[in-house]
This record gives C-alpha cells, sequence and structure tokens, in this order.
C-alpha cells in the first residue's frame, strides 16, 4: 500500500478517536449550567462596578442565585427597571432600589488645612501617600490629586479648593472612587441623607483641630444632641446611623466645628 494512503488513514483514524474522546469528555466532564444565573446576570447591565459589594455582576447574580443574597434592590446602576426584573426571577416582591451616591468624608479645603510637606512627585494620590503618607498635615485628609476623579466613568467627581467633591446628579454609585481612594475616605451613602460627617479624622480633638480647623473633635455634641440616637462617636469620629437619622438637623447645629453638613 501507498506510504503516503497509509500515513493519510492512521492520522484520520487518530483524529477520529480524538475526537470521539473529546465528545466523552465533554459529556460526562460537563459542568451544570445554573439557568437561574443565566437568567440573572442577563438582567444585570454589566457595569461591572462593584457598587453592590460584590466583585461585578456576576458575583452578585451566582449569591443571589445560590441563596447567598436576599437582597434583589442593590443595583445601583440599574435603579429600579433591573430591582423588578430581578425580583420576578428570583420569585420574590418587588422592593425600590435605594439610590446612593459617593460622598467624600473631607472638609480639608485650602485655608482650613495646610500642607506639611512640598511634593513634587506624579500628581497621583496613590504615589503622594507613598511618601509619608501624603502631604497633608492631617494623614486621614484628601490628598487632592484626583485619583477618584480619574477613574469615575461618569466625570461626577472635580476637585475643589483642594478636595474631590461628588456631584450627586452624577453620580450612579458604582463604587470605583472608593477603590481608587488610597485614604479610603469615600463612602456610599444614601442619596437623600440629611446629614453628612465631613471628615474621617481619628485623632483626639486638639490634635485633629491644630491639623484642620475643620475636622470632627470628637467632643459627642451631635450625639447628645440628637433625639433619634442616630449618632454615635467611635475612635473620635461622629458615625451616622442612617437607619435611624429623622433629618432633624440637630447634630449639624451642635457641631461646633460645622463639619456635618
Amino acid at each position: 500500500m501507498n506510504p503516503v494512503l497509509i500515513a493519510v488513514i492512521v492520522l484520520g483514524a487518530v483524529a477520529l478517536v480524538c475526537g470521539l474522546l473529546l465528545v466523552m469528555a465533554s459529556h460526562f466532564m460537563a459542568v451544570p449550567v445554573d439557568e437561574k444565573f443565566l437568567a440573572l446576570r442577563e438582567v444585570l447591565p454589566g457595569a461591572n462596578c462593584g457598587g453592590c459589594g460584590y466583585p461585578g455582576c456576576d458575583g452578585y447574580a451566582k449569591a443571589l442565585a445560590d441563596g447567598r443574597e436576599e437582597k434583589t434592590n442593590k443595583c445601583s446602576a440599574g435603579g429600579n427597571e433591573v430591582a423588578e426584573k430581578l425580583a420576578a426571577a428570583c420569585g420574590k416582591s418587588f422592593e425600590e432600589a435605594e439610590k446612593r451616591v459617593a460622598f467624600v468624608q473631607c472638609r480639608g479645603e485650602i485655608g482650613l488645612t495646610e500642607k506639611k510637606d512640598e511634593y513634587q512627585g506624579t500628581k497621583s494620590c496613590q504615589a503622594a501617600r507613598l511618601l509619608f503618607g501624603g502631604d497633608g498635615a492631617c494623614q486621614y485628609g484628601c490628598l487632592g490629586y484626583g485619583d477618584c476623579a480619574a477613574i469615575c466613568p461618569q466625570g461626577a467627581i472635580s476637585l475643589i479648593k483642594g478636595v474631590a467633591r461628588v456631584n450627586p446628579e452624577r453620580c450612579i454609585a458604582c463604587g470605583q472612587c472608593l477603590g481608587a481612594c488610597p485614604q479610603r475616605i469615600i463612602a456610599l451613602i444614601p442619596f437623600n441623607a440629611p446629614v453628612k460627617v465631613a471628615c474621617s479624622n481619628k485623632e483626639k480633638g486638639a490634635v485633629a483641630r491644630k491639623k484642620c480647623s475643620g475636622a470632627c473633635i470628637g467632643c459627642s455634641l451631635c450625639a447628645r444632641n440628637c433625639p433619634a440616637e442616630a449618632i454615635q462617636v467611635e475612635g473620635n469620629l461622629a458615625r451616622v446611623n442612617y437607619e435611624r437619622c429623622e433629618g432633624c438637623g440637630a447634630c449639624q447645629g451642635a457641631c461646633p466645628q460645622k463639619c456635618i453638613l
């Protein structure tokens, strides 16, 4: 027999055997497809912003599909439309999506605080922080080089008087700025939050005030004057429990530092 023909037959036989083995492997080793996960993932917008608290839309869909997550209204980017579809897919009653917004917990504007050093490196918060914790007098304050603004997909963050500020009307609460901020002073709060603590300094009052004249000094006057007991001072810093806050404004009036907005 022609050697070339033999080679062709052998190769064809090998290919046929390999093909059969692949078919068998795909049948016996196949990973079952979670239809519920696919249906939920199809509903989500695919922004992969992390605003729901999970690493992207896949993470949120998987948590809903396997029952680890009960809330179907956590997609800030999708709003009520997505929340309604997720609720239907999970067989749950519809809950309105809580609109949230990013807020920079710092009031250290130019005039209220100073720079301790003159930073001349790359204009980046991450880079500045590597050099002795940044160039600001307050080690907890906004570094003001705009890493959060650079990563914001909506252009909702601007630098005003040396501090990052969020335009709530443009913010979609994707949470990308939270990860970009090396100071970890950006938080997602309810869109209609009646009060906000614009400070992240955890030092004792006298030290904090020396570094920033607008810093929280942990005096607890806000907490003592809150009729709903919605404010607690932890680590020399006031924090608001938005589930209890009634928006009366008593805390703002009581704050001697005017760091409650």
